[in-house]
């Protein structure tokens, strides 16, 4: 995918991800007939329901005003100010949102309704060792019915850039890999924990691209972008591995893993096409957070009782990294029927609908 400039903010380029933070594992359970048995979420704070109540992570969303227009309007450990990515899609899919895993009480029966890890090697291997629970409740044939009929939801790679490789002072990947090593570097790990996730039954992949991170608050806040547009350098870094990731995915579709459909999810094109047409698509600020400390309220991240800007429907980014629930409405209906550009090559709803 070329490189396109696109108004004046933003550079659209590929799309994608991984990531070395508090990563986890979901699973949305279903309850609409027709409707995949459940999601198995792999991914970082984008989709994290609440594990980060109950794990050691200075990385916390389990205060006010998080969550300030959720159900109950009171802080849940969404990294939003309401419902996630995957929350929504669960809804367009008919699949229920799930506890976190890593709260105490999600066990057993409870499995199936929500789970949370950290690295996405972890999460693997502890998605594997979950299967050994899930064998005691179903017969062999049942789980693999179950498992086919489920949808594995990616959600990686943005920490891995934000916290890593656009740290030079603190990390040194970016001196020991240019962007198409480090790009191949994830790839090359992920592609393996694809694998390992088909080896044990799971037939059906949306692997979610990397957003355009030199337009998040958090990176604006650099002070490295010029009025009106985001830092170029850094949308520019992403490219190696969305073109790789949207590559994976062909390369997994191409025989070898029989049985099994996998989609690329264009995240990056979809906030671009947002970012550089708010007004479309009902917003006006799109160059700070809604909740944040600094310049381009992103310097620093969403305080405690910190009291948010009054209408979080206009706001593009919730805080300094996360987009509102606005936008992740945006993101999952698109997803969920958009077209190639949005999904490819097919979309979700047509993925969920396959049967093997």
């Amino acid at each position: 995918m070329k490189s396109t400039s696109i108004d004046v903010k933003i550079k659209m380029k590929g799309s994608s991800m991984m990531c070395f933070v508090v990563l986890l594992l979901l699973v949305y359970c279903s309850s609409v007939h027709g409707a995949p048995t459940a999601l198995w979420v792999f991914g970082d704070s984008l989709v994290d329901n609440g594990n980060n109540n109950f794990i050691n992570s200075i990385a916390k969303s389990n205060y006010f005003p998080y969550g300030i227009d959720f159900n109950n309007r009171r802080p849940t450990g969404r990294f939003s100010n309401g419902k996630t990515f995957v929350d929504i899609l669960g809804e367009w899919l008919g699949v229920s949102s799930p506890p976190p895993f890593a709260d105490p009480s999600t066990r057993g029966g409870r499995i199936l309704g929500g789970m949370e890890r950290f690295t996405l090697s972890q999460q693997v291997i502890n998605f594997e060792s979950t299967l050994s629970q899930l064998r005691t409740m179903m017969s062999p044939g049942d789980l693999n019915t179950y498992l086919s009929k489920s949808i594995a939801v990616m959600v990686f790679g943005s920490n891995d850039y934000i916290n890593n490789y656009l740290m030079p002072s603190l990390y040194t990947s970016s001196i020991n890999y240019n962007p198409q090593q480090f790009a191949n570097l994830l790839l090359n790990h992920y592609a393996r924990q694809l694998v390992a996730l088909y080896s044990v039954g799971l037939r059906k992949f949306l692997v979610a691209g990397i957003g355009p991170l030199g337009c998040i608050p958090n990176q604006l806040a650099t002070g490295q972008a010029p009025p009106g547009r985001c830092v170029d350098y850094v949308n520019q870094i992403l490219g190696s591995f969305n073109e790789g990731l949207r590559s994976l995915v062909t390369l997994m579709n191409n025989g070898s893993h029989p049985g099994a459909v996998f989609v690329y999810g264009n995240t990056y094109a979809v906030i671009g096409d947002i970012l550089n047409n708010p007004a479309r698509y009902g917003f006006n600020v799109w160059d700070r957070a809604c909740c944040g400390v600094g310049r381009n309220q992103g310097q620093i991240t969403c305080l405690p009782y910190q009291f948010p800007c009054l209408d979080r429907s206009k706001y593009i980014f919730w805080d300094a990294f996360h987009p509102t629930q606005a936008v992740d409405a945006i993101l999952a209906q698109r997803a969920y029927s958009g077209p190639p550009s949005d999904c490819y090559p097919i979309n979700i709803q047509q993925m969920a609908a396959i049967s093997f």
